[in-house]
This record gives C-alpha cells, sequence and structure tokens, in this order.
C-alpha cells in the first residue's frame, strides 16, 4: 500500500472508532446512572476507554501516512542562492 492509501484507511477508521468509543463511554455512564453494578459499569468503561484510545492511535497513524506521503511528493525549492553573485 502507498502511503496515500494507508492514509486514506487509517484516517477515517480512526474517526469512526473515536466515533464509537464516545459512544460506548456514554452507555457506561448510563449504565453507572441507573446503579447497575460497579463490575459492569466499570467493565463497560475500560472497554469504551480501549475503543477511545484505539481510534486516537488509527488517526495518529493516518496523520503520520499524510506527512510521509506530503513528504515523499514535496516539489523541491528552488535555490536562490547564487542569484546576484558573479
Amino acid at each position: 500500500m502507498t502511503h496515500k492509501e494507508k492514509w486514506l484507511a487509517f484516517a477515517p477508521a480512526g474517526l469512526l472508532t473515536i466515533g464509537l468509543g464516545t459512544c460506548l463511554v456514554q452507555w457506561a455512564a448510563d449504565k453507572k446512572r441507573r446503579r447497575e453494578s460497579t463490575a459492569e459499569w466499570v467493565s463497560a468503561g475500560t472497554a469504551a476507554l480501549l475503543v477511545v484510545n484505539a481510534g486516537i492511535s488509527l488517526f495518529g497513524r493516518g496523520v503520520v501516512e499524510k506527512v510521509k506521503h506530503d513528504l515523499r511528493h514535496q516539489i523541491p525549492e528552488p535555490d536562490y542562492g547564487n542569484i546576484g553573485r558573479l
């Protein structure tokens, strides 16, 4: 896979995973609000935070691939160091 393909795969996957994780955090908070057992809402919250962090990692990988893509396809700037020298 090219850096661009990886970027286009990882970044949206990361955003979707972050969204899922935030929904799961709300679900775990609702379990606590409904006074379900501590083991249930703590385990749900832990799983939710794992999903959020996985999403952040995926999105971060997408950013890295975007930077690699940009660096590889960067147009070099011309060297103006000798202009005006005789």
